[in-house]
């Protein structure tokens, strides 16, 4: 089958001298449609093996001041943003006083926020909101072991909850702000900060039959 030269000017790079020089390379190709396609696309314009290096700017781009706007420039405004307490998750915020003017926590807000805590449910007593939880442990040791790990995490905070061991192997822990006579922010708070102590290890073992 004959074959056909193809003949393609690649430019050098702009390290070479400043007279522009070109290389000339030669190989078949078996079709000749497609050298008249490819010569084709040449007088269109387009460079076949593209652009070496950066390229020079628009002129478009060069209007827009585009370089003005990128980060380095000294004028560059450079913003931290620091997220606010709203974005953090409850066991990341932190515990703040509570006056006893403030009203408590409406039973909506607390059903809302509820959802952000696992394990815990709402209890309604002397007219009044609490939050309770309770562990099912191995045994009244890991109980024990339970209280410490909760004392452990809620001292920093400042804001402490009742804590109850009842046999033979169960422990409850209940939440309320007493100065306003129900529930307040801290109360999940500190819901969400005993959420993430470990207790696998002290839940009663599965069986596991033969």
């Amino acid at each position: 089958m004959a074959t056909a030269q193809l003949s393609v000017s690649v430019p050098l790079p702009k390290f070479c001298p400043p007279k522009r020089n070109f290389r000339t390379y030669k190989f078949p190709v078996s079709n000749p449609t497609r050298i008249s396609r490819l010569k084709t696309t040449r007088a269109m314009g387009g460079d076949l093996l593209g652009d070496f290096g950066a390229r020079d700017p628009f002129p478009a781009e060069i209007e827009s001041n585009f370089a003005e706007k990128v980060i380095g420039n000294v004028d560059t405004e450079h913003r931290i943003l620091i997220p606010t307490v709203s974005a953090l998750s409850l066991a990341q915020q932190q515990c703040s006083p509570v006056s006893p003017l403030e009203p408590p926590m409406s039973k909506e807000d607390a059903q809302s926020l509820l959802k952000k805590v696992i394990g815990w449910r709402l209890r309604e007593e002397d007219g009044g909101l609490k939050l309770q939880c309770l562990w099912k442990l191995r045994d009244f040791k890991c109980g024990v072991e339970l209280v410490n790990r909760i004392r452990k995490v809620v001292e920093p905070c400042g804001h402490f909850p009742n804590l109850h061991l009842e046999q033979p192997n169960q422990a409850r822990a209940e939440l309320w702000t007493a100065s306003i006579g129900g529930l307040s922010m801290n109360d999940f708070i500190v819901a969400a900060k005993i959420d993430e102590i470990k207790t696998s290890d002290l839940a009663p073992r599965k069986r596991i039959w033969a």
